[in-house]
C-alpha cells in the first residue's frame, strides 16, 4: 500500500530520518524528518499554471506548531490553535529566505509550502529540522528548485564552536548562529552574538556550512529514490521586448538614477516607464504586460549595477564606502522615559523607549513551556514613511521579522534583571524609509535606552551592506540605499559595539557568496559601525545616571518566603490595601523577592513600610507605637507592629492595678508600649507602665521594685502561637476567664 523510502544518517551525534511516501501523499511532495524525537512533516504543492498577470513569485511558506506536539492543550476558551506565534511568523520567514532565490528565475506558478511540528522532545528545536525537510520536499517535488540546501544552528560554548547545540546548552552559548546554504555557497544566515570579534563570526559560519553538507547528500541520496519527474514548464522570453525598451527608456533611465534625491528619482523612473507603455504596442494580454513590465525592470536593475562595478560610485554619489549622512537626537519626546530620532539620509526612526514592572512582563507560551520576557522590542512601519499610501493594520511578517533583528542586536547588552529590575518596551516608528530601516531602529534603540537611564553594557549600531556581483567582479556596498537592496545580490546586516559583533543578518539573492565575499563584507560593515558609533556619541554616549523624571521608580527588597502569604493576605486582600493607600505598584515572586514601583519615592516608602512590618517580627524589649483596638474587662489589645496585636494586661496598663480598663484607655487612643515577651502558649504580652506615655522613654526601675514577670525571648513555632493578622479578638480561654 506504501512506497516508503527512507534515509538516515548520524549528525551531530543524533540521528536524522528523512522519510516519503506515508503520510500526505496527495501532495506534490512531503517529507517527514526527525531528529532525536523532534520531527516536522514538511509538504510542497504548486500550482500547475501561473495566474494570469502576476507579477511576481507567489511562494508562501507557513510553518506552524502543534501544541499536541509537547503532550499539551492550548489555552483559551477555544481549546485550538490560534494565530501564528512570534516564533512561528519568525520560522516560517527563515524557512522562506533561503529557497525563494533558488526557484528557475520566471517561474510564478503559485507554490505553498507547510512545515507541521508533529512531536517536540524538549531538546532539539524543530526550526532547523523544518528547513531541512522543506528542502528535501522542494527537492523530490519536481518544481523548478536549484536545491536542495542543508541547515544548521551553530552555537559557541566554553569556547569551542557546537553543532546544534540543545535547548538547555543554549544560555550557556555565547552565540545562536542559524545557518543555510547549498553545497558550494551561503545563502541565509540569522544570529545572535554576544560582541564576538568578525573573524569569530566567520569562522562560525563556515563551520556552520561545513557540517551541513551531510544533510544535502543525504537529501539527495533520498531524491535518486523518490524524486518526481523535472515539471515542463514554459518560460516567457525575457528578450523579446528588451531591444525596444532599451531605445526608449536607457537615456531617461540613466538620468533618473544620477538624480540623488529618491522621490524627484522615483519620479523620473515613473515618467521613463510611461514612455515604454506609450511607445511600444502589446498584445491586450496580462502576462505580455507583466513581461514588459519585467524588461523595463530588468534594464533598471543592468543600469544601477553596471555602474556601480564599472565606476565604483553609486546612485547617490557616494563611493562604496562612505555612510550618508547622520543625526542623531535625544530626549525628544516631553513625557516619554526615553526617546531618540536617529536620521540616516532619508532613513529616519522614531524610538521610544518604556519602563515598567513585572506584571508588564510578557508571557510566552511555547512549546518548551511558558516564560516571561522582560524586554520587548516593536517595529513599526507604516506606509506614509515611503510616501505611499496603504492598508494599517497588525504587524505583518516583515515588521515581526525586522524587529526580532533588532531585538537580537540590543539584546546581548542590556543589563541583567538583578542590576536593573524592570520590564522594558521599546517601539520603534518609522517616519522615513529609504534602505535599512532595521540598523536605523537598532542605532535608535541604543540611543533611547541610555536616554531612559538604562544601563546597557555598551552602545549598539547597525549597518547595512549590499553586494554587486557580475561574473568575477563584485563590489560591496556600505549602508546601501532602498534601489541598491532591490536591484543588488545580497542584505547584509551587521550590528555591533566597539568590541565586536551583536548580530548578523545575512540574505542572497543569487545562488551564494564565497568566503572572500563575506570576508569583505565583514571588515568593511565594522568601518561603518564605529563611524555610526562616533556619530551617535555626539548625542548621547552612555546611559544617563538618573532615570527620567516620569519613570518609575523600584526598590527591591527580600522577605522570607513563609512571609509570603501574609504580605498577599487571604485573596490577595492585604497587598490590595497596600496598594491603594500608597500608590505602588508590588511584585512578589515564589523566592521572596518583592519589587515596589512608583513614580514618587513617597509612595514607594509608604509600601516598603508596611511590607516590612507584616513581614518582620518585633523585638523583644523593644518600645513600639501602637493603637488601642479592643478592651477587655482583663486589658486591652494593642495594635503595636504592622497587622500584629497584643495584650496589655490590667496589670500592665499602669502603676498600681486600675479597678477597670476604661480608666486608662479607650479605643482607638495611641499609646506607647514595650514588647515583654511570649509565653509558653505563644500569646505577645506588651506593658504601657513602664513607658512614660508622654515621652515613649522607658521609666528606670526603683530600688526595690518587684521584677516584671519573665517571658519567652523567643517566639514559638507558628502552629503553637494565636492567630495573628486583623483577627483580633482574644483567644477563648482568656475570654472565659474575663
Amino acid at each position: 500500500m506504501f512506497d516508503i523510502h527512507r534515509v538516515e544518517i548520524d549528525w551531530g551525534g543524533r540521528k536524522l530520518t528523512l522519510e516519503t511516501g506515508r503520510m500526505a501523499r496527495q501532495a506534490d511532495a512531503a517529507v517527514y524528518a526527525q531528529y532525536g524525537e523532534t520531527s516536522v512533516l514538511a509538504t510542497v504543492v504548486a500550482a500547475k499554471a501561473p495566474k494570469p498577470g502576476v507579477d511576481f513569485f507567489p511562494l508562501t511558506v507557513n510553518y506552524q506548531e502543534k501544541t499536541y506536539a509537547a503532550g499539551k492543550i492550548p489555552g483559551g476558551f477555544f481549546k485550538r490553535e490560534g494565530r501564528p506565534s512570534e516564533k512561528e511568523t519568525l520560522t516560517s520567514r527563515l524557512i522562506d529566505r533561503p529557497i525563494r532565490p533558488l526557484f528557475v528565475e520566471g517561474f510564478k506558478n503559485e507554490t505553498q509550502v507547510v512545515v507541521t511540528v508533529l512531536s517536540h522532545d524538549m531538546e532539539n528545536d524543530p526550526d532547523i529540522l523544518g528547513m531541512v525537510a522543506a528542502s528535501a520536499a522542494l527537492t523530490l517535488s519536481g518544481v523548478p528548485f536549484l536545491g536542495p540546501i542543508g541547515a544548521a544552528r551553530v552555537g559557541l560554548i566554553a569556547g569551542e564552536l557546537v553543532l546544534n547545540p540543545m535547548l538547555d546548552e543554549m544560555p550557556e552559548s555565547s552565540l545562536d548562529l542559524v545557518i543555510a546554504g547549498t553545497q558550494d555557497a551561503v545563502m541565509m544566515v540569522e544570529s545572535e552574538a554576544k560582541e564576538l570579534p568578525e573573524t569569530q563570526m566567520l569562522e562560525a559560519v563556515m563551520f556552520g556550512h561545513r557540517h551541513f553538507q551531510p544533510v544535502i547528500q543525504a537529501i539527495i541520496k533520498l531524491a535518486e529514490k523518490a524524486a518526481k519527474e523535472p515539471w515542463d514548464i514554459e518560460l516567457p522570453d525575457a528578450q523579446k521586448y528588451s531591444e525596444q525598451v532599451r531605445q526608449l527608456a536607457e537615456a531617461d533611465l540613466r538620468a533618473a538614477f544620477s538624480t540623488k534625491e529618491k522621490q524627484k528619482r522615483y519620479d523620473l523612473v515613473k515618467e521613463a516607464e510611461a514612455k515604454v507603455k506609450a511607445g511600444i504596442e502589446i498584445p491586450d494580454d496580462a502576462n505580455e504586460k507583466v513581461l514588459l513590465a519585467d524588461t523595463f525592470k530588468a534594464l533598471k536593475s543592468e543600469i544601477v549595477r553596471g555602474d556601480i562595478v564599472k565606476t565604483g560610485r553609486r546612485i547617490d554619489g557616494r563611493d562604496l564606502k562612505t555612510v550618508r549622512p547622520i543625526v542623531s537626537e535625544v530626549h525628544v519626546l516631553p513625557r516619554t522615559h526615553g526617546s531618540a530620532l536617529f536620521t540616516r539620509g532619508e532613513t529616519q526612526a522614531m524610538v521610544v523607549a518604556t519602563l515598567g514592572t513585572g506584571e508588564d512582563e510578557q508571557f510566552i507560551d511555547a512549546l518548551e513551556g511558558t516564560r516571561k520576557e522582560r524586554f520587548m522590542l516593536h517595529y513599526n512601519f507604516p506606509p506614509y514613511s515611503v510616501g505611499e499610501t496603504g492598508r494599517m493594520g497588525s504587524p505583518g511578517r516583515r515588521e515581526i521579522g525586522h524587529g526580532k533583528l533588532a531585538w537580537r542586536a540590543i539584546h546581548p547588552v542590556m543589563p541583567a534583571q538583578e542590576e536593573f529590575p524592570y520590564t522594558i518596551r521599546v517601539v520603534s516608528e518609522i517616519t522615513e524609509s529609504n534602505g535599512s530601516s532595521s540598523m536605523a531602529t537598532v542605532c535608535g534603540t541604543s540611543l533611547a535606552l541610555m536616554d531612559a537611564g538604562v544601563p546597557i553594557k555598551s552602545p549598539v549600531a547597525g549597518i547595512a551592506m549590499g553586494l554587486i556581483k557580475e561574473g568575477a567582479d563584485f563590489a560591496v556596498l556600505s549602508d546601501i540605499l532602498g534601489d541598491e537592496d532591490h536591484l543588488g545580490d545580497m542584505d547584509f546586516k551587521v550590528a555591533g559595539t566597539d568590541k565586536g559583533v551583536t548580530s548578523l543578518q545575512m540574505d542572497i539573492k543569487i545562488t551564494g557568496i564565497t568566503e572572500e565575499i563575506m570576508r569583505v563584507a565583514l571588515d568593511q560593515a565594522r568601518d561603518g559601525r564605529m563611524h555610526i558609533l562616533g556619530e551617535m556619541a555626539k548625542a548621547l554616549g552612555t546611559a544617563r545616571a538618573e532615570l527620567g523624571e516620569h519613570a518609575p521608580r523600584i526598590e527591591t527588597i527580600k522577605i522570607p518566603t513563609d512571609k509570603i502569604r501574609e504580605v498577599i493576605g487571604s485573596g490577595g486582600s492585604v497587598i490590595r490595601e497596600i496598594v491603594a493607600e500608597s500608590g505602588a505598584k508590588i511584585d512578589i515572586e515564589d523566592d521572596g523577592t518583592v519589587k515596589v514601583a512608583a513614580a514618587k519615592r513617597e509612595s514607594i516608602e509608604a509600601a516598603l513600610k508596611r511590607i516590612k512590618e507584616i513581614a518582620s517580627e518585633p523585638e523583644v524589649g523593644t518600645i513600639y507605637k501602637g493603637k488601642v483596638v479592643k478592651i477587655m474587662d482583663f486589658g486591652a489589645f494593642v495594635n503595636f507592629f504592622g497587622a500584629k496585636d497584643g495584650l496589655v494586661h490590667i496589670s500592665q496598663l499602669a502603676p498600681g492595678r486600675p479597678a477597670t480598663v476604661g480608666e486608662v484607655v479607650k479605643e482607638g487612643q495611641e499609646v506607647y508600649v514595650k514588647l515583654l515577651g511570649f509565653d509558653e502558649r505563644g500569646k505577645t504580652r506588651l506593658s504601657m507602665k513602664i513607658v512614660d506615655q508622654a515621652t515613649g522613654q522607658e521609666i528606670p526601675r526603683g530600688e526595690g521594685e518587684e521584677p516584671e514577670q519573665e517571658f519567652r525571648s523567643e517566639r514559638p513555632p507558628r502552629r503553637e502561637r494565636e492567630g495573628g493578622g486583623r483577627d483580633r479578638r482574644p483567644p477563648r480561654r482568656d475570654r472565659e476567664a474575663g
